[in-house]
């Protein structure tokens, strides 16, 4: 991965500043991708339809907006289902989070050396 898509992985990733944070209908913020997936697999059906109908969608609207993540406020425009769009979250953040991971290299093997006795 080149160097400006990991630094917008970690952006996407990152916490948003304080006046930007989402404010759900029941009083709990988020922060970041991570919390918007936390939050939308434990929040009501009811509070994920007061957000998420057929006039708007704030979570699609939040990320597109705030987080800058078109794919991801594409893919939740998509959906009307709570815990479908809690599992796209999920699955693009561990994504991302993978791109961020180095791939490692299988450890080369050495040959061991034997102590020769004298």
């Amino acid at each position: 991965m080149n160097d400006t898509l990991k630094q917008e992985a970690k952006n996407w990733l990152a916490d948003v500043p304080d006046a930007y944070v989402f404010w759900c209908s029941d009083g709990r913020t988020v922060r970041n991708m991570k919390d918007l997936a936390e939050a939308l697999s434990t929040m009501t059906d009811e509070i994920f339809t007061y957000h998420a109908n057929a006039q708007k969608n704030d979570f699609s609207t939040w990320v597109r907006d705030i987080i800058r993540d078109e794919k991801l406020a594409g893919d939740l425009m998509q959906t009307s289902n709570r815990i479908q769009a809690a599992n796209m979250v999920a699955e693009r953040t561990a994504s991302l989070i993978e791109s961020l991971t180095p791939s490692r290299k299988p450890s080369q093997t050495r040959p061991s050396r034997s102590k020769s006795r004298r």
